[in-house]
Order: structure tokens, then C-alpha cells, then sequence
């Protein structure tokens, strides 16, 4: 099984992109059993302070090589799908427009965008770099083969094929095997998945590579995982394989 975990891709333009980590702390506290001494300094004690749980606002624009904010990214898509690009291409379900994947701050002087979207028409990962400051397309580039990290619709596609096709019985088997249950639905698992890409000993999933192919991982909402690993689903043929 081979995963593509980067969303920086190397671009035969001599463009690249950068998969950004995000790093979270966790912070704990101790809490004394019984009351403070009483002081005898003659200083009285500072009075207990109450933080506001609430996040601040989120701002609208960022500065410098910040992340993109929400409405930076909002603004960055619009002006990134160009007519050309909405006409031509062809999202997960078949539908006109490309399916949109990722979106991330550019690197350089000024504020830019770099916004990802794959054409399953044409099999192409698709950039536009979008200048925040004026919302114009700076740059468009597309190559074929490049296999970013699945999107949550791209997702969703992928098991409402597993659930609708002839290798359902493997998730409600798995599941129960898995849980100790029947399969009650979708509400019933937490779905991410991994790229596919196919290797050479592998014929049944060939096109796995040139097409946009998914490996889900598949767990109960309690916790037990669910061994799907040998379904390989081909978005771009809208067809599952089973490997042997």
C-alpha cells in the first residue's frame, strides 16, 4: 500500500508547494485539595481570574507567510475558477466544474494563494496561484500522475461507491466481524482514506496513477478499525477492484 501524504508537489514548471504540519499543545493545570494559607505580608491576594473560553474573531486577511484564512480561501476560489477551467473540466461525481482539493498560502513577495483542484476529465492536478491582493490568477499550471491527498468529497464518492457496488459485503462483514454488530449505515463508521497507486505486480489496478484511485480506512464509531485494505476504489473509472 503506498499513500501520498505531501501536498507539496514537484511541478515539471519548477513550482513547488508544501505540505503545512500544524502542532498543537496541550496545557494542564493542577488544582490544590484545600485553600491557600491565609497571608500575613499585608499584601492582599490577587483575585481569581476567569478566562473567556470563546476563540477570538478569526481574522480576514493574514499577513506574510501566515496560513490562509477562511475568508482568504473563500476569495481565493472564486477567483481561481476561471470560466475556461469551469466549462472544461469534470468534478467526482461527473459534473461540470473541477473538484476542488486544497488551498494554501503561496510563497513570495505579497500575499498569495495556491489552489488545488483535480479535472477527472482530463486526469490532471490543476494549481492556480491566486494574488490576493488584486484577485487575479497569476499563474496556472496542471500535470498528469499527480496524486495529492484525498478530499472530503472525493471521500464521500468513494464509499457511496463501496456501499452501492458488489464488494459491500466486505464493509458489513468486516464490520461485524470487527464489532460484535450488524452494519446499521454510514453513521456507524469514520471513513478517511489513502491514495492509491499502483505497482507493477498489480494489474487489476493498473490505471491506479494516471487514474485518481482510493485505499479507505474504515473504523467503527466506537474504535475497532475494519481490514478494508485489499478494496481499491477508481474514482476516475467509477470501479472497485479486489486485490488478491
Amino acid at each position: 500500500m503506498r499513500s501520498t501524504t505531501a501536498r507539496r508537489l514537484s511541478w515539471g514548471l519548477g513550482v513547488s508547494t508544501a505540505t503545512a504540519l500544524a502542532a498543537f499543545g496541550v496545557a494542564a493545570w493542577r488544582a490544590t485539595a484545600s485553600p491557600p494559607s491565609p497571608t500575613t505580608s499585608g499584601v492582599a491576594a490577587e483575585p481569581a481570574r476567569v478566562s473567556d473560553p470563546s476563540p477570538p474573531p478569526e481574522q480576514v486577511a493574514g499577513t506574510g507567510g501566515e496560513p490562509l484564512t477562511t475568508d482568504e480561501v473563500r476569495r481565493a476560489r472564486v477567483a481561481a475558477l476561471t470560466p475556461g477551467l469551469a466549462a472544461g473540466a469534470e468534478d467526482v461525481t461527473g459534473a461540470a466544474g473541477p473538484e476542488y482539493l486544497s488551498a494554501e498560502v503561496g510563497e513570495g513577495a505579497g500575499r498569495h494563494a495556491e489552489v488545488y483542484y483535480y479535472d477527472y476529465r482530463t486526469e490532471r492536478l490543476v494549481k492556480q496561484v491566486v494574488d490576493l491582493g488584486t484577485g487575479r490568477v497569476t499563474g496556472s499550471y496542471s500535470a498528469t500522475r499527480m496524486q495529492p491527498p484525498a478530499a472530503h468529497r472525493e471521500v464521500g464518492a468513494a464509499l457511496d461507491l463501496l456501499l452501492a457496488g458488489p464488494f459491500a459485503a466486505d464493509l458489513r462483514d468486516g464490520y461485524a466481524a470487527a464489532t460484535g454488530r450488524a452494519f446499521a449505515g454510514r453513521d456507524d463508521i469514520v471513513v478517511t482514506a489513502h491514495v492509491y497507486e499502483s505497482r507493477p505486480a498489480e494489474p487489476l489496478v493498473r490505471q491506479c496513477g494516471a487514474h485518481r484511485c482510493l485505499q479507505l480506512v474504515v473504523q467503527a464509531v466506537d474504535g475497532p478499525f475494519i481490514d478494508l485494505n485489499h478494496l481499491i476504489i477508481d474514482l476516475s473509472g467509477r470501479s472497485i477492484a479486489r486485490l488478491t
